[in-house]
């Protein structure tokens, strides 16, 4: 597995765009399409959140049918959430509008939105989208950027990644961008995020494969506790390469490792692109019995307020993050648990077996004032770790959601 620039357009027979349509924003992108210029499976997960948005629902149905799909169309600035029959017709038109446009039927069209919830899509500026949309569709990695750029809310900046693999002689590649600042926690957050693939796989092995790679990558950051109503994830497989692959072949190890690296890097960008964050915050919890019981310790932590607000000051107020393993909901013994700070240059064992240790308030603040705070936790009852990302919890966050919506 290779690590590689680009976004959705890096894989073969994909094309994008990014154009400004005006749905609520002026002078900036604001709509997206992410094209296979060849039928492709597609796999999808979604909002955990009881309240789904109209293209929630409408993806989940085509997901689920397993039919082919030609495209993605994104939009940004209107959620299209809780807008009854009105948005669901909205988020129709949107799908009819580009469908019409490439010549395929609107079913083949998938469809995602992200913004200000309770308010419907208006038809004018879908249409106007469509037709540019269609126009500036290219291969390129700057129009992969482009509909990066299209799908960002209060992102300060896009997010991409990509991945490539050799099968039988022939390079198999992955691609990808997502958005998400806010509203962001674990079972999916407020997230928008198109994947895709060269490789040729079946509806059932991709669906299997993206659920599997969420679990460790978008399901494990939280910005501030908040499960959006429109969280989008979705994998498209266009068999580009030539090549067909399946969870029995001997490389499909190395696949699911490429695509797991495209989604956790994805994720990463998003917790530290948290709204108003300084600092990411990556928390590993290791040697537990079971993998799900290291999970929702490092969820956890990385969810407390207290630690966030400790990050933010550079405060080693250890006690906090032992406070935030104990009320998780999992047992263990607080008297095994070591904790440490691993920064550039060094690494602070700040507990040992659930007591403080001599450590330097000093260099411990050095760590924790680096763009990225790693800490560890050691809990001495097993063989199994998760790793979860978040970020500080600063004043910005507040001024950010004050007045989102103005």
């Amino acid at each position: 597995m290779k690590q590689e620039n680009g976004g959705v357009t890096f894989a073969e027979g994909f094309l994008a765009a990014g154009v400004e349509a005006n749905i609520k924003y002026k002078d900036r992108k604001d709509m997206a399409l992410v094209w296979s210029e060849f039928p492709a499976q597609v796999a999808g997960t979604f909002t955990t959140n009881v309240v789904k948005a109209a293209p929630v629902v409408y993806d989940q149905e085509i997901v689920q049918k397993g039919d082919p799909v030609r495209g993605v169309v994104l939009n940004s600035g209107i959620a299209n959430a809780c807008t009854g029959e009105e948005g669901r017709k909205s988020n129709r038109f949107m799908a009819e509008a580009v469908a019409k446009e490439m010549g395929v039927q609107p079913l083949e069209i998938l469809t995602a939105s992200t913004g200000v919830i309770g308010v419907p899509l208006v038809t004018p500026p879908i249409e106007k989208g469509a037709g540019l949309l269609k126009k500036c569709l290219d291969k390129g990695l700057e129009a992969g950027l482009a509909a990066a750029k299209a799908i960002m809310t209060t992102d300060t900046v896009p997010k991409e990644a990509a991945a490539s693999l050799d099968v039988r002689g022939t390079t198999i590649k992955i691609g990808g961008m997502s958005k998400g600042s806010g509203m962001i926690h674990p079972n999916m957050a407020t997230m928008l995020s198109v994947i895709t693939t060269d490789a040729d796989i079946s509806h059932s092995d991709l669906q299997e494969v993206l659920k599997d790679a969420v679990k460790d990558s978008f399901n494990m950051i939280s910005v501030d506790r908040d499960t959006s109503t429109n969280d989008t994830c979705l994998l498209l497989a266009n068999g580009a390469a030539g090549i067909s692959l399946g969870k029995k072949d001997p490389e499909w190890k190395e696949f699911v490792q490429a695509l797991r690296y495209v989604t956790v890097a994805l994720a990463k960008q998003m917790a530290a692109d948290g709204e108003g964050a300084n600092k990411l915050l990556e928390v590993t919890v290791d040697h537990m019995p079971r993998v799900e019981q290291a999970r929702i310790l490092a969820k956890s932590v990385i969810t407390s307020n207290l630690v966030k607000t400790a990050v933010y000051g550079s405060d080693a107020n250890w006690g906090r993050i032992l406070c935030a393993l104990g009320y998780a909901g999992v047992e263990f013994d607080p008297e095994l648990v070591n904790l440490d700070l691993i920064g550039t240059d060094q690494r602070i064992r700040l507990v040992s077996k659930g007591m403080a240790t001599d450590y330097s308030e000093e260099e411990a603040t050095k760590v924790l004032s680096e763009p990225v705070v790693k800490v560890y936790c050691d809990m001495a009852s097993g063989d199994e770790s998760a790793t979860a990302w978040g970020c500080d919890l600063t004043y910005e966050y507040v001024k950010i959601n004050g007045d989102y919506r103005s």
